[in-house]
Formats: structure tokens, C-alpha cells, sequence
């Protein structure tokens, strides 16, 4: 039997961009309860928006300041707590980054992002996350991680990948689509590659970042790279041959990239916004009524449909980690937040020994 700690080191993020260290008890598993060794704990773009940059929630939904960060860990089981049913010590496994109240409706559909019960608690804003050795989970947020998947696979799952796989499967992307991403940072990307899985003609990428696009295409995701600029409508209407794309997806939050999103969709189309943050105007009668489109607003995954995406990633044999450009220790964290912040590489994340 293994001997654990009694004290690891967690990372913080107060805000004002920085990055601190503490010092917190290797924690027991309760009823209902597994002890992670945590392996993998990737950066969301969330975490930067919301807490690294400042803590813009407020109340029981805002991140609880000293709470350890990182909502997209995946880790090995080293403890079970008593009235554990289904995972044991050994087991590899991903964290659906929200625990609910297990009560309402929508955790019932496994949509435990949607629950507004006040003990809500989401890993890495409202309870400890994934940046440190250890991490306390619900056994009712696992997922188990197959073996041909890596644990960085799994730290991406949960949110980024799950985020795009809802949007691209309620829109119900197939092979008479062209699929048109707005935003390639990492949900961009993911959405790239699913949307590629799932059988979409051609992806057409658009980002303000010359960088991100070459990214996109040397990873062989996306098949056309167009800079957001003035031309860019013009651009994916020639791609096009003037008709637009029947499915359009905006992962950057932005405003114009929403609108050219909008924009760029084909006549009885659909168009799809998962970007947080900021605000998007248009006239909507020519932009969304005349041309008959379905507009989705989608918001991370279940945790039914994030069992879903990562038994087909294991079908299929393709792996989320080739979207990471960086790769940190745990006590190099601080640069590793730097870099995301920056808003031109890929995926980042923690990775343990």
C-alpha cells in the first residue's frame, strides 16, 4: 500500500495576473468520495477571462478566492471513500469539472453545469481543483479514461473537447457540411477536429492570429486558413462559391468574429456560438430571419455525451493532446498562465510525473 503525503503544494490565482504557491493538507476521501493522483491539468481560457486576470464572478458563483485552480484535471484513483460503487484504486479516469446537487433536473440529464442549487461547486472556482499532486473528487463526476487515451487527453475532455462536441452534435454536423470555426484557440481546435471526425466536408479556419491559423493547418485540421480581417467574409465566400457554409461555429467570444460567423452561414443554415464573454450586434431580419438560420447557444457538455466523446476518441484513435503547444511542471505554473494568456499558442497544461 502506497503511503501518501500529508501537505502538497496548490497553485492559486488571486488575480492581477500572478500566480501563487500554498501549501494544503492531502485531503480524505469522504462518503461518495475518490482521492485523484492527479497526472494532467490543463489551462481553460475561462480560467484566464474570469479568475487569472481578475475575479470577475462574484457570490457562490465566482472563484472562491485560496481555492486551489484547475477545472480540467484527469488523474489515477489512490483512495476510494465507503459507499464508492464503481471506481477503484488503479483506475484512470477524467473529472466532469462541475459536482451538482445530483437533485435537479438538469443533473439528472448530466448537465451539472446547469445547476443552480447553491452546494453547485465547480473544481478549481468553488472547490479544489487539478492544480496540485492530489485531488478530492465526487465519484459521480468520474469518467473512466481508456488505456489507448493519455491522461493529457483526458485534462482535455471534460471541458474544451466537450464544449465542442455539444455544439457540433446539436447542430448535427455530418458529411454535406462545410464547417466554418471562428476562434482557433484550444475549443477552436477541438472543434476542428471533431468536426472532422464527424465528417464535415471541409473546415474552414478564421482567427486574428497568424500563428494559431498555421497551427490549425500544420495539425492538418483545418483545410482553409482565413485572417480576420475586412476581407474575410469575401475570402470564405469565394471558398464558397458565394453560398456561405451550412455550419459555423464561434469559439472566440468576440464580437465581430460572432457577427462574420453569423455572416458566413449558408441560407437555412446553422450557426452556433460557444465563446464566453463580450457582446455581438446585428440587424437580425437580413442576417438571421430572411436567411431562415438556426442560431445555438451552447454551453460545455453532459456528463453523459462527455462519456460519449471520449469513448468515440478512443474508437477512433484520436487524441485531443496533439491541440497542446506547451507543456509545464507544476512549479513552473506561473509561466504556463503567462503563455495562455498570451492568446497565440495552443492548448497548455500542467503535466505531473
Amino acid at each position: 500500500m502506497t503511503t501518501l503525503p500529508n501537505t502538497m503544494t496548490g497553485v492559486i490565482l488571486p488575480g492581477n495576473s500572478t500566480v501563487e504557491f500554498r501549501t494544503f493538507p492531502v485531503p480524505k476521501p469522504g462518503h461518495g468520495q475518490v482521492l485523484l493522483k492527479t497526472r494532467a491539468s490543463s489551462i481553460c481560457g475561462s480560467d484566464i477571462r474570469a479568475i487569472y486576470r481578475a475575479h470577475l464572478g462574484k457570490g457562490p458563483e465566482g472563484y472562491q478566492p485560496g481555492m486551489i485552480a484547475g477545472h480540467e484535471p484527469a488523474g489515477e484513483v489512490v483512495e476510494v471513500g465507503p459507499g464508492c460503487k464503481e471506481f477503484k484504486v488503479g483506475d484512470r479516469v477524467l473529472v466532469y469539472h462541475i459536482s451538482g446537487c445530483g437533485c435537479c433536473n438538469d443533473c439528472k440529464a448530466g448537465y451539472m453545469i446547469s445547476c443552480h442549487n447553491e452546494s453547485r461547486a465547480a473544481y478549481g472556482w468553488q472547490r479544489n481543483g487539478g492544480h496540485a499532486p492530489y485531488l478530492l473528487a465526487e465519484e459521480n463526476n468520474l469518467i473512466h479514461l481508456p488505456d489507448n487515451l493519455t491522461f493529457l487527453d483526458g485534462a482535455l475532455i471534460a471541458c474544451g473537447f466537450g464544449t465542442a462536441w455539444e455544439a457540433l452534435t446539436r447542430m448535427k454536423v455530418n458529411g454535406q457540411d462545410r464547417l466554418l470555426i471562428t476562434g482557433l484557440g484550444p475549443v477552436g481546435l477541438a472543434a476542428a477536429l471533431l468536426g472532422r471526425a464527424l465528417g464535415a466536408s471541409e473546415v474552414i479556419g478564421v482567427d486574428t492570429s497568424a500563428d494559431r491559423l498555421a497551427l490549425g493547418k500544420k495539425l492538418g485540421l483545418i483545410d482553409h486558413e482565413v485572417l480576420s480581417n475586412a476581407d474575410a467574409l469575401g475570402k470564405i465566400q469565394e471558398l464558397t462559391h458565394g453560398h456561405g457554409c451550412e455550419v459555423s461555429l464561434d469559439c472566440s467570444g468576440a464580437g465581430p468574429a460572432r457577427l462574420l460567423a453569423l455572416k458566413a452561414t449558408r441560407q437555412w443554415g446553422r450557426c452556433g456560438f460557444v465563446g464566453e464573454g463580450n457582446d455581438v450586434h446585428f440587424d437580425v431580419s437580413p442576417f438571421l430571419i430572411h436567411p431562415q438560420i438556426t442560431l445555438y447557444g451552447s454551453w460545455v457538455t453532459s456528463l453523459g455525451h462527455m462519456a460519449d466523446v471520449t469513448e468515440r476518441l478512443s474508437r477512433w484513435n484520436l487524441h485531443p493532446d496533439v491541440t497542446v503547444t506547451h507543456r509545464f511542471k507544476l512549479e513552473e505554473a506561473a509561466e504556463a498562465y503567462r503563455v495562455a494568456d498570451g492568446g497565440q499558442s495552443g492548448k497548455v497544461a500542467i503535466v505531473f510525473e
